[in-house]
């Protein structure tokens, strides 16, 4: 097929439904597309370092998109849409190296090449997504606010360039806050899908853990870690959800979402009314004692007269008197992060490396200790110092070919959801609405951290919640909010936060610099 000219399309803007739009009228190709972005990419990744590894197979898959479709199949609506992949995700191809230049041949490490892809890149492929390179994160995913230490050097905010991305998934939201992907694949274990999604003035999806695998990722937590997309509009991030959510025998927790998710998909439910008639929780002290910014309290009040007027009913601080806000505790030398979970890292990290395949050059937990044994990230001044705070941590350091038992985190995570369900029955709640963000960005290059609501929460107890853009403080940093729900709640979520975004949302696309 002979290379046509650029296409006319602005790619700041572009959506799933628009990608399909275009190839059934004939505006432009996939594999056209698909060179669209390579030339954005080419034009814009030095000033915002997003993606770290470009897909040489991208333009044949998008050409063998084109060519199904010419024959007339069936394909899915996302065929064909350019998309990016988180680094710690396992991509057949390229070594996964997690930020860190221990994990890379070409900065003195050792590459961990995967012999096959994590599922949830599988199942992208399987969908017909052209997968365009994978994306920018800091060391071992250690940081919900930046990429300033990774091995490929800083990330820039998109919508605000002298203010942090938010992490760790910082690279996946600037390639699609700039362009450069019409959606991401993310993951968190403490704010790394909210934080960069808001930071970046996108949506973002941090799913019920189990709802999704997160095999073949490398781990910070088997207990936390969950895989979600990051988009540019809720329909988008639905479509994807429909993509890469479901059972899988490589992750067994998955079985505990079987039957969870709507018949019809996340995405056919949408409803630009769903918010009418439903009983929403604001933010408070019972839930955090953490006030928010004058700024922030101001925005916030604006937001609630919106959702009463698209039909909500208000519930002021559903959480007080619960004993909910008592069970947060930071994690020394942290100031302002809950890491109970983390422990299990020497074993998931075991298990990690295992499905790499009998050709890793490393294949567990011990070999890896060794080739990073100059940078240890659990040493004093290593990333992950304060691992050595949490219970159970030495135990599980000392033998990573077994899991800890971890019984304090996982009474922690019983009363969590047990205060949490009764709150929701008692006070008859359909959802929570906070501020993702008590106040607004700090500075790319300071000392300060994401001040957000959710993290460790919603981490902990396991529970889903849905980053949506809702506007921006007087300097310009994006101000968005969190749908928060029960567990499996994703679709109703998705419902409420389509309806938000209809009916005041206020998204702009953001000006490349």
């Amino acid at each position: 097929m002979e290379k046509r000219s650029a296409i006319d399309v602005d790619l700041a803007t572009l959506t799933v439904d628009a990608v399909q739009d275009g190839f059934s009228t004939g505006r432009f190709t996939a594999e056209e597309l698909a060179r669209a972005c390579f030339d954005w990419i080419e034009r814009h990744n030095d000033r915002y370092n997003a993606l770290i590894f470009l897909n040489p197979s991208a333009i044949d898959d998008a050409r063998r998109i084109d060519e199904r479709r010419a024959a007339g199949e069936a394909l899915g609506p996302l065929a064909g849409v350019p998309v990016v992949i988180k680094d710690p995700m396992d991509m057949v191809g390229f070594p996964t190296t997690a930020g860190w230049s221990k994990l890379y041949s070409k900065t003195g490490g050792i590459d961990l090449m995967p012999e096959r892809d994590a599922p949830v890149v599988a199942r992208m492929r399987r969908a017909g997504a052209v997968l365009l390179g994978k994306t920018n994160v800091p060391i071992l995913s250690h940081t919900g606010s930046h990429a300033n230490d990774s091995w490929a050097g800083p990330t820039i905010n998109v919508a605000m360039p002298d203010r942090v991305p938010g992490g760790s998934s910082a690279g996946t939201a600037a390639a699609v806050a700039s362009g450069m992907a019409v959606l991401g694949l993310a993951e968190e274990t403490g704010g790394s899908i909210q934080n960069p999604a808001s930071a970046q003035d996108l949506v973002g999806i941090k799913p019920t853990i189990g709802l999704v695998p997160n095999a073949g990722v490398m781990p910070l937590s088997g207990n936390r870690d969950v895989v979600g997309p990051i988009a540019r509009n809720v329909r988008d991030a639905a479509l994807c959800l429909d993509v890469i959510a479901g059972y899988t025998s490589e992750d067994p927790k998955t079985l505990a979402g079987v039957g969870r998710q709507p018949e019809g998909g996340y995405a056919s439910a949408l409803d630009r009314d769903a918010l009418r008639g439903k009983r929403i929780g604001l933010y408070g002290p019972g839930w955090r004692d953490q006030p928010l910014s004058d700024e922030a309290a101001a925005l916030y009040e604006r937001v609630k007269g919106e959702l009463a007027s698209l039909g909500a009913t208000l519930i002021d601080d559903p959480f007080q008197g619960s004993g909910f806000a008592e069970l947060r505790r930071t994690t020394p030398p942290l100031r302002n992060f809950d890491a109970r979970g983390l422990e299990s890292i020497p074993y998931d990290v075991e298990k990690y490396l295992e499905r790499l395949g009998k050709h890793a050059s490393i294949k567990s937990f011990a070999e890896f200790a060794e080739a990073t044994k100059d940078e240890d990230a659990f040493a004093p001044n290593g990333v992950l110092n304060f691992m050595h705070s949490l219970a159970d941590f030495e135990a599980a350091l000392a033998n990573p070919s077994l899991p800890p038992e971890m019984p304090e985190f996982i009474e922690l995570k019983a009363r969590y959801l047990r205060i949490f369900e009764r709150v929701f029955d008692e006070q008859r709640l359909d959802a929570l609405v906070f501020p993702q963000m008590r106040c607004e960005l700090p500075p790319l290059h300071g000392k300060d951290t994401i001040q957000e609501t959710t993290v460790g929460e919603i981490n902990i107890a396991g529970l889903p919640g849905i980053a949506v853009p809702a506007g921006y403080y007087a300097s310009g940093s994006p101000f968005g909010l969190i749908f928060v729900g029960r567990q499996w709640d994703e679709a109703a979520l998705l419902g409420l936060a389509y309806a938000y975004e209809h009916g005041a949302g206020r998204r702009k696309t953001a000006m490349l610099t």
